[in-house]
């Protein structure tokens, strides 16, 4: 008895091509890693940090919004959290614009216990069509205790995006 070979199938030049980005993009044998959705949070070590939808905040200065850029902590036990967090302003299409960053240091005692931390910045007039639309990310890591072992950063979690009307 003789083993043959199946004749060799040839994909054409496009079919070929077509299935780079496909590999590249992890589409083809393996789950898809998306943008968060909406309300999307992270849980490390018994905290929860959740990056809310950036809020218009009263100002008399019309030229610069004054926005909240909200996070919502909550841990259970006797944890510190570290948050890095990073604010854009959304360009559809294009590089979003940098407007700034902060970090955040929470302890909380044993006890659960939530809180809701305000970063407020200034947004000025980039678009020039009445709008902006603002946005922010967060990552953080938690120390149990007076532990000196932090956890690894959290991957970046991406707020809603915040349509913002002068």
């Amino acid at each position: 008895m003789s083993i043959t070979k199946p004749p060799r199938k040839t994909r054409s030049r496009a079919a070929r091509i077509a299935l780079i980005p496909a590999v590249a993009l992890g589409l083809i044998g393996g789950p898809v890693a998306a943008a968060g959705p909406a309300f999307a949070s992270t849980s490390e070590r018994g905290c929860t940090v959740d990056p809310l939808k950036p809020i218009k905040h009263d100002n008399k200065d019309r030229s610069k919004v004054r926005v909240d850029f909200r996070i919502y902590v909550d841990c259970n036990g006797n944890k510190t959290v570290e948050i890095r967090q990073l604010r854009f302003e959304d360009d559809r299409g294009r590089n979003d614009d940098f407007l700034g960053k902060s970090t955040f240091w929470r302890s909380f005692d044993p006890r659960d216990d939530s809180v809701t931390i305000h970063s407020y910045d200034r947004v000025p007039n980039l678009d020039r069509r009445g709008s902006e639309e603002v946005y922010q990310l967060v990552s953080f890591r938690v120390r149990s205790g007076n532990s000196d072992h932090w956890s690894d950063w959290t991957r970046w979690e991406k707020s809603d995006v915040a349509r913002l009307h002068r």
